[in-house]
């Protein structure tokens, strides 16, 4: 049996935006509900909640305005791929395809700063991405993975380094 292909999402994003978030690929809780990061255990949510000042468990289209208020947008390096399960480590590497971010920056060109939510979106852009857009300057940061699955850190820890690196 084949898996499914999974597709992204669309970009958080508008003309004012100055940072982007960048995660893999949705989880599978996350392409059922068509929300980034619906997983009640990602902390992705509580973080920004936390930096940003508003109520976690407001709607997702408030959460969004927030993160549009802030000038933060947010996506996913991989446009599509298969994958078992949710984790990062089940996607088939064969069946990768990258988001355009050519156009992004073009529609965006407000962005100054990228940050990697974990490894994988972090690798997968430096290996299929960056070598497309390497004029665009923008700097680029990893952070600590939202992810349930990322437990080497605490929360109070994976709060720390965001603060710390969105400067908010």
């Amino acid at each position: 049996m084949t898996n499914p292909l999974l597709l992204c999402f669309e970009p958080v994003a508008d003309s004012n935006s100055e940072i982007l978030i960048l995660g893999s690929m949705p989880g599978r809780e996350s392409l059922a509900a068509e929300q980034y990061y619906a997983h009640r255990r990602n902390a992705f949510w509580k973080i920004m909640s936390d930096l940003l000042g508003f109520d976690p468990d407001s709607s997702y289209e408030a959460r969004l305005q927030e993160l549009k208020t802030a000038r933060i947008a947010l996506w996913d390096v991989l446009q599509s791929c298969t994958r078992v399960g949710s984790l990062d480590s089940n996607i088939d590497a064969g069946s990768i395809s990258v988001n355009d971010f050519r156009s992004f920056f073009r529609t965006h060109a407000n962005i100054y700063a990228v940050f990697f939510n974990g490894a994988m979106a972090e690798s997968t852009y430096r290996k299929y991405v960056l070598p497309t857009v390497s004029a665009v300057p923008v700097s680029y940061t990893r952070l600590p993975s939202t992810s349930p699955a990322h437990a080497s850190l605490s929360y109070e820890q994976k709060l720390q380094v965001w603060r710390t690196a969105l400067s908010l």
